[in-house]
């Protein structure tokens, strides 16, 4: 139920439930989990894509699995969908929603922990708990904050608003809107883009920005000029800037 593809250092993981709309059981968060966990470990990765199969991104949870939840094995629950986003988060190469359809509940909140969003004309985002007795628990409570402001974030989760590509476009959830047929494509020329840069600089550059998103400003720039001298251990940034000079394009190694 959840595929992964590899293709010249790009991984493509995809939500395949399409006839359940992508909604999340407890044995695709696992293999979600498993996925991004085990990418820290590659050293040929460069870029993650994710997407969902069919004409929709995911309608969250399983919810079939959440009723015969108690206290103890709801509060598991919600750790568990925590932990994968908190895997796709700190995930050290670039993670691209490649957003097909309508992200809901739990699928906005795997959307929102990727670093990147390319939504399709017609997808949508929500966090619709509150019409079910619940709340964002993946994490989305704060992401959400943080992308788009308190306010606005309240507003959305506590009216359960749709939020339309356009206007995350507007609001920074998105980076880019395109045509439908056209996101998985204009993902993979982002993530090739991507690639196509220093690995080791790119690794480095998503950490000061993630981890030191987490900081404040002093241990951030700290970070920021630790992993700046780091780099010049590395073949790559003399061969990036021997090739600047010579006027060539450069060939990185990850090394």
């Amino acid at each position: 139920m959840v595929d992964y593809e590899l293709h010249d250092h790009i991984a493509v993981v995809r939500l395949n439930r399409p006839a359940k709309r992508n909604a999340l059981t407890a044995v695709m968060l696992a293999r979600l989990e498993e996925i991004f966990r085990n990418a820290a470990q590659s050293k040929d990765l460069r870029a993650m894509i994710l997407t969902g199969a069919g004409e929709m991104f995911s309608a969250g949870t399983d919810i079939s699995e959440l009723t015969a939840l108690d206290v103890e094995s709801a509060r598991a629950t919600s750790q568990r969908g925590q932990r994968v986003c908190d895997a796709i988060e700190s995930c050290p190469v670039p993670v691209i929603a490649a957003v097909n359809g309508a992200a809901t509940g739990g699928g906005c909140e795997l959307a929102l922990a990727c670093h990147l969003r390319i939504a399709a004309h017609g997808a949508s985002f929500s966090l619709p708990e509150t019409h079910l007795g619940l709340l964002p628990a993946y994490g989305g409570t704060q992401r959400l904050a943080s992308i788009v402001g308190r306010g606005r974030a309240l507003a959305a989760m506590l009216a359960g608003d749709t939020i339309t590509a356009e206007e995350a476009l507007q609001l920074g959830i998105v980076n880019r809107v395109v045509e439908g047929e056209e996101v998985i494509r204009a993902a993979t020329e982002l993530a090739e883009s991507i690639a196509a840069g220093a690995p080791l600089a790119v690794r480095a550059c998503l950490r000061a920005v993630v981890e030191g998103s987490q900081l404040d400003l002093a241990r951030g720039l700290e970070l920021e000029a630790e992993l700046f001298a780091g780099l010049f251990a590395t073949e790559d940034v003399r061969e990036g800037t021997s090739a600047f000079l010579e006027k060539r394009k450069p060939v990185f190694k990850g090394r």
